[in-house]
């Protein structure tokens, strides 16, 4: 009879065993989500064109409307990889940026401008264009606190059209700033 009843103790105690193990396993799944590092608060501070040739041709309206479709393209897309949360910009803020030099060339102002809204990083998106047929976008990222750069890149383009400038923009998302976060 013991050989029975520690047959059938053993045989609840590994069940036991299993539904604590599950136990653990859903209730610690929420926790280490809720543990996980938080998404980087980045703001956008601008996306500028820098047109060389802007005496013999000038900046079209639609050159205009790419630059702000790539600026949502890339605050988009760094808020759907859940990595980064995109901090708002005031319009007070937004203006004074507008009558300051450019970022990067400033002395430091877009670290203050970080400071101002409460980011971890700035970003800024520059596109030249050299020529109808050539431009290229860069995009530099700082750590405000530390003030180094934590990403800069540039990619080169052929066409100055809506399709050229989106997938540009997406690839180097994808290829440079969202592989480099995963590594």
């Amino acid at each position: 009879m013991q050989i029975l009843f520690a047959g059938r103790a053993r045989h609840y105690l590994n069940k036991a065993a299993v539904l604590l193990g599950i136990g653990i396993t859903l209730f610690a799944a929420p926790m280490q989500a809720a543990l996980a590092e938080a998404p980087i608060k980045i703001a956008v501070l601008s996306a500028t064109l820098q047109n060389d040739h802007a005496q013999w041709v000038p900046t079209t309206d639609a050159e205009r409307n790419r630059l702000m479709k790539i600026e949502d393209i890339f605050k988009s897309s760094l808020e759907a990889s859940g990595n980064y949360e995109s901090v708002p910009v005031s319009a007070s803020i937004q203006e004074k940026i507008n009558k300051d030099q450019k970022m990067g060339e400033c002395g430091g102002c877009e670290l203050t401008y970080g400071k101002e809204v409460g980011a971890d990083q700035v970003a800024w998106i520059e596109v030249q264009k050299v020529s109808e047929l050539i431009l290229n976008i860069n995009v530099y990222m700082k750590d405000v606190q530390s003030g180094n750069p934590v990403f800069t890149k540039s990619v080169d383009l052929r066409g100055n059209n809506d399709e050229a400038w989106n997938h540009s923009m997406k690839f180097l998302i994808k290829r440079y700033l969202l592989a480099a976060d995963t590594q």
